[in-house]
């Protein structure tokens, strides 16, 4: 038996553009002799769909594609993700389900069983978990239909879930495990993935064969990475990260295992490739095209410059270069210099003339008062008038520059330099950024050499460094990981070995700054714990405050 995996792009609720790519990988297949094409996880609608599943037009949409997909399963069987409807009164109104399509018809549909409902994900808002479980049975062979979350409770132990699939459907005895998923991007994910992978086939005996999404959907991007695991725990091979790909697998030899077709899992090189496909399919499903962004000579912009260059194309980005009185030539250059590097059209605009006419303006009612952030603000919030003046005119959409750092403990001006349509690099400590900065100059000098060895300043009063205002950038995001991703407390911090005084303060700074995170655009998720749909924390909460 063959069996084929389509690791493809789809997108939320483009019911005829998602179709296309399956019949297309449906006739690919076909031509490799497959007995089996496999999708992912909800591919008719994309994924999350979200409140859209509320719509009875969409469902009917949804229900539409795969009975025109059912239709092409003849000399090949086709195994979707897409919801189907609850035929009970109890319960809701819908399961997230894999439907097995053979010889014109649906031949059976099996349903999601483990929901899960944390972080990103929300799904038992909308469907209700399975309760049996049957294997299907096709060409002499049984087949263990399971979607995502399904293989995450090896053994029973995920202590979020009281059931495991898997354990039920060992009892029917399956030649091998079929998983649709449409599993979302961290850097670490790739490596947990194998491992769980790993776990199941060597508890189970079986082989699996595992296919994810590719592409991006608004904040949340999926790396691909698909997964042909043999009984004997090896990895037969994995597919590519950040591609559309369709490979076919002759099932005896995936039983014969110690391939081991890995990919190589640098943090950087992921970070980098799921910022610049995040980048893309946002302004790509949007219908948009071209990206402006303000430069300043500093690390954050010149990072998210390069990132849209690679994404968009150097046509497609603008800069604009907004020097005040208080801009280092050296930054002006450097931000200039970058421009040359990545061929991307720049714009120079001084700021000095707005900035002291709005200076002239407030001094009746600023009088007898000392300049102080205020002052600061209104700089940064002109360059901010400027960039969505010119998205405005030109129709370039505003790319935020801000990093996680800055986003975490409000070092940022609302309406100023956290403006924008995206924010691309906000899942990205500081620390990272200069990581990423250097990788980007693996090959070549693109950004240059100043930017990344100068102390970080905002250069919105005279001789200012970040370190004026926050601690050092290594202890900082040493804290905030431990306390965004790691969810740690003031008390398992101290007791990490971290000043009480500095915690106290660190904390302080990212909880009283929530209502400007809840303003900005969506943020680009590449860590476990992301800013947006992901971390919920109430803006008039207390604690620690």
């Amino acid at each position: 038996m063959k069996i084929a995996i389509a690791q493809l792009n789809y997108h939320i609720g483009d019911f005829e553009g998602n179709l296309q790519k399956m019949l297309e990988a449906t006739q690919m297949a076909k031509d490799t002799a497959a007995d089996i094409v496999v999708f992912g996880e909800l591919a008719v609608t994309g994924y999350p769909p979200r409140d859209f599943l509320e719509f009875d037009d969409f469902i009917e949409k949804s229900l539409e594609v795969v009975a025109r997909l059912a239709k092409a399963a003849i000399d090949i069987a086709i195994v979707v993700g897409a919801p189907s409807r609850n035929p009970v009164v109890e319960g809701k109104d819908l399961f997230n389900s894999a439907y097995f399509l053979a010889d014109g018809t649906i031949q059976q549909v099996e349903h999601k069983a483990l929901l899960p409902t944390y972080d990103i994900f929300d799904e038992y808002r909308y469907f209700e978990p399975a309760s049996s479980f049957e294997v299907v049975h096709y060409k002499g062979k049984k087949i263990a239909l399971t979607v995502c979350e399904d293989i995450w409770n090896v053994g029973n132990e995920n202590p979020l879930y009281t059931i495991c699939p898997l354990d039920e459907l060992k009892e029917q005895d399956p030649d091998f495990i079929l998983n649709l998923s449409a599993s979302p991007f961290n850097f670490n994910h790739a490596n947990n993935r194998i491992h769980v992978l790993k776990a199941n086939v060597e508890l189970y005996g079986k082989p699996m064969f595992y296919v994810n999404h590719v592409g991006a959907q608004t904040e949340i991007i999926f790396d691909g990475g698909s997964i042909v695991m043999s009984p004997d725990g090896m990895v037969h091979d994995e597919l590519p990260y950040f591609e559309a790909c369709i490979r076919t697998y002759e099932l005896s030899n995936v039983l014969n295992g110690g391939i081991h077709q890995e990919q190589k899992k640098d943090k950087m090189d992921l970070i980098h490739d799921a910022l610049i496909t995040g980048i893309k399919d946002y302004f790509g499903k949007l219908g948009l095209k071209k990206a402006i962004l303000g430069l300043s000579g500093g690390i954050d912009s010149a990072v998210v410059a390069v990132l849209a260059q690679r994404a968009l194309g150097a046509e497609n980005v603008r800069v604009l270069l907004m020097p005040s009185q208080f801009s280092s030539d050296h930054s002006v250059n450097d931000a200039r210099q970058l421009a040359k590097n990545l061929n991307i059209q720049y714009d120079i605009i001084h700021i000095q003339e707005a900035y002291t006419a709005y200076e002239n303006m407030l001094k009746p009612h600023f009088t007898a008062t000392k300049f102080d952030v205020t002052e600061e603000n209104i700089q940064a919030r002109i360059r901010g008038m400027l960039l969505m003046s010119m998205s405005n005119k030109f129709g370039n959409i505003v790319l935020n520059t801000s990093n996680k750092s800055e986003a975490a403990v409000g070092y940022g001006t609302l309406y100023g330099d956290m403006a924008g349509g995206l924010s691309v690099i906000a899942d990205v400590y500081k620390t990272e950024v200069f990581a990423l900065a250097r990788f980007m100059n693996k090959d070549a000098e693109v950004i240059p050499m100043n930017t990344i060895t100068k102390p970080p300043s905002a250069e919105l009063r005279p001789d200012q460094i970040d370190a004026d205002s926050l601690p050092d950038y290594e202890i900082l995001d040493a804290i905030l990981y431990q306390y965004i991703e790691k969810r740690q407390g003031p008390k398992e911090l101290i007791a990490q070995g971290f000043d009480k005084k500095l915690v106290a303060r660190v904390l302080k700074m990212v909880n009283r700054n929530e209502f400007k995170r809840a303003q900005v655009a969506p943020v680009l998720r590449v860590s476990s714990k992301a800013f947006g749909m992901g971390r919920r924390i109430p803006i008039v909460g207390k604690y620690l405050n």
